[in-house]
């Protein structure tokens, strides 16, 4: 058969959200292989440490078979060739990203010549769902329960309210 081909969805996930699990099922039909790979950016204030993140998407992605959870620190491009991907998965949800993502697509092909960059739309149901408002939705006390994983909100109620429901 050859080598399988394997592509890379990195990001912070802080927190997963139902619309990243949408890409990564999306992901699992394109490729052979794909690594969901938490970037490690100190740079970054997250909510969840990256251990609570890495545990997220393993519970989360148990159901697919070709999925690998790891974590990365440095460029996209130097990951890419750590994981031996040969593309890098990305979701778009609006205009607005496409600008951002297009250059850093193409950065990333001037760093790593070999990697190309495959943009999924989210279904209709995701496309307005982001982990910034997801956080600030919880933060006030509204229902994040449709927008990520089950033991996600409980986390996340409990960071933001002390509540657990």
């Amino acid at each position: 058969m050859g080598n399988p081909k394997t592509a890379l969805y990195a990001g912070s996930f802080d927190p997963l959200t139902n619309g990243h699990l949408d890409v990564i099922e999306r992901g699992c039909r394109l490729f052979d292989r794909l690594v969901v790979a938490v970037g490690a950016n100190r740079n970054k204030n997250s909510i969840f440490s990256l251990d609570d993140r890495l545990r997220h998407l393993r519970e989360a992605c148990e159901r697919f078979g070709n999925v690998q959870v790891a974590s990365f620190n440095g460029l996209l491009a130097q990951a890419l060739l750590d994981f031996q991907a040969t593309a890098v998965i990305r979701g778009l949800r609006a205009v607005s990203d496409f600008e951002w993502e297009l250059q850093m697509a193409l950065m990333n092909r001037e760093l790593e010549p070999q990697c190309e960059t495959i943009f999924l739309m989210p279904s209709p149901q995701y496309s307005f769902v982001s982990s910034t408002l997801i956080r600030e939705i919880c933060q006030f006390g509204g229902d994040i329960s449709p927008f990520v994983p089950e033991p996600v909100a409980g986390e996340l109620r409990r960071h933001f309210t002390g509540r657990t429901e």
